[in-house]
């Protein structure tokens, strides 16, 4: 009689009662190869990190030529001088030195450039790797695409959370696009103002998720007949339009009341950090957020997304660039220790990028506008060979020289750091399969880990 042997693929799905009905097939069995291959997965499976990643959002477009990738003694340059880092070579802005604390760990792309001069259209791009309205498909973004892909849907807290997005530019590119409600960001502390000076409570109170708890007025078996009343009507609804949709919109209404009911609603509060780290990050909606972030990925969390603006600084750029820097040089370099400390920087990959830099002339407002052609982003954590910069651009900071990237590329790159497969497809609301990351693309394999 034949040897009897477990695929591979059934390996990850083998239970009890496989393993019985299995045994029941023939006393001929090969043992040796079959627990051979069964403990082997479960030592992979054992050994697989759970990934996630940090999307450090500039909205307005940052003026990357005063960051990262710095003119000193041309007109172009303007005041500020560069920093030293921790890596050999690696130099940055002066008004970073916190970050500059951890530069073996950044990857600087200086080589990026893109089209898209126009808020929205800049925003929609960089977030999802297309220009909106193409072809009347809904895409997701890059959040979207992470929830799904290393998202677990039995987790009781979200698989995608937005803190303090500013979203009047394109609101739509912080969505699930096609990939259905389920996959949609939870938002904390929306459309709230960038302000360093504000109270502490006012921030923590723009932090917390609305409409967790339930009314006073009414008692846990009332709300629970509610909310069985609730799932029956839901069953119904589906029943007669079958579909993702109806399906994605259901499972979306189950995570928010799973959430309710469970003890993770409790990572809102930051009250219970201790008071010296919360000033380490600053106490400011940024820092806060940073904060919020590290203790979401420390629960599981896939991706969260925290917003830092204004940077459209086309007048006083100098100055709004220094103030800026305060609050993103603290709350990063915290975040950054933070990781590091609690063994999370190696499975936690972080990105910096808004959706364009800015000129390297400057106007007479003594500012900086809107430039596509030639910027940089910033990777760093998990999954990245840190202490570099990739891509050149020309002494006067106006076109790339060496190693262009364009959104596709940062974002396959981006995607081989998570451990993703950006070739995979999804179907999409029009009906055709859509890549992760559409083609042509040319990830930037020598920052990849």
């Amino acid at each position: 009689m034949s040897e009897f042997r477990v695929p591979r693929s059934a390996l990850r799905t083998l239970d009890r009662r496989h393993f019985l009905r299995a045994g029941a097939v023939s006393t001929a069995v090969s043992m040796s190869g079959w627990m051979g291959e069964l403990a082997l997965a479960a030592e992979q499976a054992k050994a697989k990190p759970k990934r996630s990643c940090i999307l450090l959002w500039m909205n307005g477009g940052p003026s990357t030529i005063d960051l990262w990738d710095l003119k000193p003694g041309h007109e172009n340059g303007g005041p500020f001088k560069e920093i030293s880092t921790t890596a050999p070579g690696l130099k940055i802005g002066e008004h970073l030195p916190k970050i500059a604390m951890h530069g073996d760990r950044l990857a600087v792309l200086r080589g990026m450039t893109t089209k898209e001069g126009d808020h929205a259209r800049g925003t929609y791009l960089m977030r999802t790797g297309q220009l909106p309205g193409a072809a009347g498909i809904q895409y997701p973004s890059i959040g979207a695409l992470v929830s799904k892909e290393l998202g677990d849907p039995r987790a009781e807290l979200p698989n995608f959370l937005s803190i303090a997005p500013q979203r009047f530019f394109a609101q739509e590119a912080f969505g699930p696009g096609f990939l259905g409600p389920v996959h949609a960001p939870l938002i904390v502390g929306e459309n709230q103002a960038f302000n360093p000076n504000a109270p502490g409570t006012m921030v923590d109170d723009a932090l917390k998720v609305a409409d967790l708890a339930k009314p006073k007025a009414i008692d846990g078996t009332t709300a629970s007949v509610r909310l069985d009343l609730l799932r029956e009507m839901q069953e119904d609804f589906a029943a007669g339009r079958p579909g993702q949709m109806a399906r994605s919109h259901a499972a979306a209404y189950d995570r928010a009341i799973r959430l309710m009911q469970s003890d993770g609603a409790r990572i809102f509060d930051l009250a219970t950090e201790p008071e010296k780290t919360r000033d380490k990050y600053g106490r400011n909606l940024f820092g806060q957020g940073c904060l919020l972030a590290r203790r979401l990925v420390e629960k599981g969390v896939p991706f969260v997304e925290v917003s830092l603006g204004n940077w459209d600084t086309h007048g006083q750029n100098f100055d709004q660039v220094k103030n800026l820097c305060g609050s993103l040089d603290a709350a990063w370099g915290a975040l950054m220790d933070d990781l590091k400390d609690r063994g999370l920087l190696d499975t936690t990959t972080i990105v910096w990028m808004g959706e364009f830099g800015r000129t390297p002339k400057i106007n007479q407002g003594n500012g900086r506008d809107h430039y596509p052609n030639a910027w940089s982003t910033v990777l760093a954590g998990g999954g990245i060979k840190g202490g570099q910069a990739v891509g050149k651009t020309s002494k006067d900071g106006t076109t790339v020289e060496e190693r262009p990237t364009t959104t596709l590329d940062m974002l396959a790159t981006l995607c081989m750091a998570l451990g993703i497969d950006y070739e995979k497809t999804n179907p999409s609301n029009v009906g055709r399969p859509i890549r992760i990351v559409d083609k042509p693309c040319n990830p930037v394999t020598e920052v990849v880990a």
